[in-house]
Parts: structure tokens; C-alpha cells; sequence
């Protein structure tokens, strides 16, 4: 009977979890999308390439919010058993309430495993994929965002304009300024043109012009009747070097294993020799920081959940009874932003670590202490 009760109530937790999470993350995942244009209008990608790209942000906006709708979702659903005296059921079954509270919060591990897996793998994994693919994409809207009279700037080191464009395509009086290095530039004027997709790749043929080349000491130009410029050698101006929320979490946790076996603990250290050429560049900081990120946040999803099991526990004083469930909500609500502010304010590097540990157990033991002495168990 016990094991239907538990199933019941456990249940209730997880479709409200699904639902909530699930429309938080397609709003967020919306808004995201709409920031993302960018990647379209200005940066000439087409509409698959930004599609698959940001359909590879949902895990994380879910990993982002898990923890919040986790405990909206167990406080919501101990509030709405209270309220229609479900609880009852529990405690005339013979269920002690700090039987409940440690069901929640045996029950909350298996959420703390979906978001370490999240932050460790999946987050990681999905992130790299869309940068790979935005870096070998091709530059597909190029023709609708060249416009007459207006400086094109969608691809890095290259600067275009056109005076007029027809629609089937043709330029009239195009120029073109492609900066070569710091040293080296060039400058293409052209009387007409074309743009001609070959391969895959968009070509600029331009007829009846000149090329002039500049460099630090002079200057020579070219005439040409026709010449072809390939525009597929020009990358797009996304960034496509790989971000620290990118990297796959063995990897930097070896780079980190050598620092610390190298006893140079300096947290702007710079890592410039490693096993994993990744994380070569990268200081010490910036991969302490997210790998604290992955791995030791998801441990406050346990004491969120001690927090909203509290509801069931009737407080000794009329004072703390009539702010009983807002107490909780704020607390909960506290810890949240708690592990959040964490990640900036109190990072020592190794002592971090230890310390922000040695905090969600003293948090949790004191969660618990105050509970039993303060509320009825």
C-alpha cells in the first residue's frame, strides 16, 4: 500500500515537472530563437543552418532551469496535498514524516543524476556540435542580404558595394575591399558582375575592372576584362573558436588533473602545454569555473528538496506557522540564487571547491537541525 501511495505521489511530482519544464524551456527557447536572427540577417546563414543551430540550445535552457522547476514541482504538489488533506493518507498508513522527507529526498537523486549527466555530456556535446556546424556552413543568403548602396560586411576581412542591384541577379559598379593582414589589403572596382552559385560555393564574376593591391610600402593594380572571385575563401563573422561551455568535461578535467600535479595553482594561469590541445589557451580560472558549474551545482538540487519536504511539518510557534509556507518558498528560492551568485563571488580556485562543499553539507545539517527542533516531527 505504501509503494502505491509513494508511486501516486511521485507521479504527481514528475507530470508537473514535465509539463512546467517543458513550457518554461519552449518560451525561453522562443526568445533565444528570436536574439538568434542575427545569424540570418547578418551573418548571411540560411534557415536550415539557423534552425538546427538553435534547436541545439534546448538542452541547455533545460539543464539552465531544471533545478527551479524541480522545486516548484515538489513544493507545488506537497502544498496541493496539504491543502486537499492528502497528506492524511500518508500518516494514517503508518508513514512517519521523516520517512516522507527522506522518500523526496532519495526521490530528487534521480534528478540529480539527469542534470549532472546534462551539464557533464549532453550540454557540452550539443554546444560543440552547433559551433562545428555554424563553422563549416556556407555563407547561403549572401545574394538576398547584398542590397544597392549599402556596405556588405557578413564575412570577416571583406567589405562590399554595390551601386545597383537587378533582380536577375546582375551588379552594376561593385566594389570590393578585402583586407589581406595588417599590412596587405585589397581593392577590387568592377563596372558589372554576377553572382554564381558553383558547387555549393558562391562565386562573384566581374566583368570590365580593376585590382588594386596595397601593401605597406606601394601600391600596383590590374586591369581584367573577366575575372572570377571566390567568395567560399572568406569565413563568416560568427564565432566559431570553441567557448569554455564547449568543451568536453574529461578532457578539461585532465588538463586540470596536470596543473595540479605541476603544483602551479595560480588560478590565471594560463595553460599552454597540455595532453588535450582544447584547453591549451585556457586559464586555469575559466576551466575551474565551469567544471564547478557542471558538477557541484546540481548537488543543491538536495537541498532545495529538504526545503520543500519542510512543508509537511507543523510548526511548534503560531508565529512561525502563519509564514510556514512562505518561509520555505523564500528559502528555497534563496538557495537557487545562492548556487547561482556562488559561481561568481566566491570562486579561490582548489579551495573553492572544498569550501562550496563543505557549505551544502553544513546548509543541509543545519536545514535539519532547525527543522527538528523548531517544527514538530
Amino acid at each position: 500500500m505504501n509503494k502505491l501511495i509513494f508511486r501516486k505521489f511521485s507521479f504527481d511530482i514528475l507530470n508537473f515537472f514535465l509539463i512546467a519544464s517543458f513550457s518554461i524551456t519552449f518560451i525561453v527557447w522562443i526568445i533565444q530563437a528570436v536574439n538568434l536572427l542575427d545569424l540570418v540577417s547578418d551573418d548571411g546563414h540560411s534557415l536550415n543552418v539557423y534552425f538546427y543551430y538553435v534547436s541545439l540550445n534546448l538542452p541547455k535552457i533545460f539543464s539552465k532551469i531544471i533545478i527551479f522547476v524541480f522545486f516548484i514541482s515538489v513544493f507545488y504538489v506537497i502544498n496541493k496535498y496539504n491543502n486537499s488533506n492528502e497528506l492524511l493518507v500518508f500518516w494514517n498508513n503508518g508513514i512517519q514524516k521523516i520517512k516522507f522527507i527522506n522518500f523526496i529526498l532519495i526521490f530528487s537523486l534521480m534528478f540529480l543524476i539527469i542534470q549532472l549527466a546534462l551539464n557533464l555530456f549532453i550540454v557540452p556535446k550539443s554546444q560543440s556540435l552547433g559551433r562545428l556546424y555554424i563553422k563549416e556552413s556556407n555563407i547561403d543568403f549572401l545574394p538576398k542580404l547584398i542590397s544597392e548602396k549599402k556596405f556588405i560586411n557578413v564575412m570577416k576581412n571583406l567589405t562590399i558595394f554595390v551601386e545597383e542591384y537587378k533582380k536577375d541577379g546582375k551588379l552594376k559598379k561593385i566594389y570590393i575591399n578585402e583586407k589581406i593582414n595588417l599590412e596587405k589589403s585589397k581593392i577590387i572596382v568592377s563596372e558589372s558582375g554576377k553572382i554564381v552559385k558553383k558547387n555549393d560555393k558562391y562565386i562573384l564574376k566581374l566583368f570590365n575592372g580593376g585590382i588594386t593591391n596595397i601593401n605597406k610600402n606601394n601600391a600596383y593594380t590590374l586591369n581584367f576584362s573577366e575575372t572570377d572571385y571566390d567568395l567560399s575563401e572568406f569565413s563568416t563573422k560568427t564565432i566559431t573558436i570553441p567557448k569554455v561551455q564547449e568543451l568536453d568535461s574529461i578532457q578539461m578535467f585532465g588538463c586540470l588533473k596536470d596543473v595540479f600535479q605541476s603544483k602551479e595553482l595560480n588560478k590565471n594561469k594560463v595553460i599552454s602545454k597540455s595532453e588535450y590541445k582544447t584547453c591549451n589557451g585556457r586559464t586555469v580560472k575559466s576551466l575551474s569555473e565551469e567544471l564547478y558549474k557542471r558538477f557541484v551545482l546540481p548537488f543543491y538540487t538536495l537541498i532545495i528538496s529538504l526545503t520543500a519536504a519542510s512543508l509537511v511539518i507543523e510548526p511548534k510557534s503560531k508565529y512561525f506557522m502563519k509564514f510556514h509556507k512562505l518561509n520555505l518558498f523564500l528559502i528555497g528560492i534563496f538557495v537557487i540564487i545562492l548556487s547561482q551568485l556562488s559561481l561568481k563571488f566566491f570562486f579561490r580556485f582548489y579551495k573553492y571547491f572544498i569550501s562550496n562543499f563543505i557549505f551544502t553539507n553544513n546548509f543541509s545539517i543545519f536545514l535539519l537541525y532547525f527543522t527538528a527542533h523548531i517544527y514538530k516531527i
